[in-house]
C-alpha cells in the first residue's frame, strides 16, 4: 500500500526543490515540507562516496549520483543506512518508477541488522538515484529527527567483494596465481602478519579477523593502526569475511589483501607469505607480475 501511495504521488509531480551540497556528502534540513508537503528536496552528489543526512525529514528525499569519472565505470551502488532510520524508506528510481530497497532501517523482511549494507545494479543508461521517504509523525510534533546513510559506487575490481541479496559478500574459494598477482595490485589494503584471533557473529553471517602486521605495505584508509610496543612497532587492524569461511587461528605469516568499504575492511586474497613469494618470483622471472612488489 506504501508503495503504490509513493508512486502515485510521485507521478502526480511533486514540487521538487534543489540542495546546495558539496561534492561527496549532503547535510540538511526538511524544514520546508512544513510549509508545503508536496515538496521533494532534490540533492546531486558528484563523488564515488559520501554520505547524506536528513535532520528533521520532510516527505522525501530525491538524491542523484553522478560522479565525475573518466574512467572505469562504476556499475553497483551500495548503501549503509544509519540507525536512525527507522519509520522511513528507501527507494531506487528506475525510469520514473520506485523499486522499494529497505524500510525501518532493517530490510523488507524486519529484523535484519542495522549494520548491514545494500546494493544494486546500476550499469543502465541513467544516473542512479535514490529516493528516501519519511513516514509522518504519528503525534503530529515537529521533533528532532535524524536519519540517512552512506553509499558507495563500486566497479569491477578484481578486489571487490560480490554481491548478494543483502549486499557485501566475499568468497571462501582461495585465489588462484593470476588472481594473486592482480590483488597485490589492485587491493585498497596490502599487509603481512599473522592471525591473533577470530570472532564470530552469527547475526551478520560474518567473521572478524583480528591481525597483528608486520608491514603495512599500503592501506587506503586508516584501517590498520601503528601501535608502538617495546619489541618494537606492529600494525594492528581486524578483517571481515564470510562466516561460512571457516576461518580459524593459525601459526604462520600471511599476505592479507582485499577491499574497503564503509570504513571496513573485506578479506580477499590471503595466502601465506612464503606461497606468495614463490609465485611473485616465478612471475618476475618470466615478466607476468602485473605489478612491481617490494621484497624484503
Amino acid at each position: 500500500m506504501m508503495l503504490r501511495l509513493v508512486l502515485l504521488v510521485f507521478m502526480l509531480g511533486l514540487q521538487l526543490r534543489h540542495c546546495a551540497a558539496d561534492l561527496c556528502s549532503w547535510t540538511g534540513s526538511g524544514f520546508a515540507a512544513a510549509v508545503d508537503s508536496r515538496i521533494v528536496l532534490q540533492v546531486r552528489l558528484r563523488c564515488t562516496e559520501g554520505s547524506v543526512r536528513w535532520i528533521y525529514p520532510g516527505q522525501a528525499l530525491r538524491v542523484v549520483l553522478e560522479p565525475n569519472l573518466s574512467s572505469a565505470r562504476r556499475t553497483t551502488v551500495c548503501i549503509k543506512p544509519s540507525p536512525s532510520l527507522r519509520g522511513a524508506s528507501v527507494f531506487i528510481e528506475r525510469s520514473g518508477k520506485l523499486q522499494l530497497l529497505v524500510t525501518g532501517g532493517g530490510g523488507g523482511g524486519g529484523g535484519r541488522s542495522e549494520q548491514q549494507v545494500f546494493c544494486f545494479r546500476a550499469d543502465g543508461p541513467h544516473r542512479p538515484v535514490i529516493y528516501l521517504q519519511s513516514s509522518p509523525q504519528t503525534d503530529g510534533a515537529w521533533s528532532r529527527r535524524t536519519m540517512g546513510f552512506r553509499y558507495e559506487l563500486l566497479g569491477n575490481r578484481s578486489a571487490a567483494p560480490s554481491l548478494g541479496q543483502s549486499g557485501l559478500q566475499t568468497s571462501c574459494r582461495p585465489c588462484n596465481d593470476t588472481e594473486l598477482l592482480m590483488a597485490v595490485c589492485n587491493s585498497d589494503f596490502v599487509v603481512r602478519g599473522s592471525i591473533k584471533n577470530v570472532s564470530h557473529d552469527s547475526a551478520r553471517q560474518t567473521s572478524l579477523v583480528e591481525v597483528s602486521a608486520a608491514r603495512v605495505y599500503w592501506q587506503r584508509s586508516g584501517v590498520f593502526e601503528h601501535q608502538p610496543t617495546a619489541a618494537g612497532s606492529l600494525w594492528r587492524g581486524h578483517i571481515h569475511t564470510l562466516l561460512q569461511c571457516h576461518v580459524q587461528p593459525g601459526d604462520g605469516e600471511f599476505l592479507f589483501t582485499g577491499s574497503e568499504h564503509f570504513g571496513e575492511a573485506w578479506l580477499g586474497c590471503a595466502p601465506r607469505y612464503k606461497d606468495f613469494l614463490s609465485v611473485y618470483q616465478t612471475a618476475w622471472a618470466a615478466r607476468r607480475n602485473s605489478c612491481d612488489f617490494p621484497l624484503d
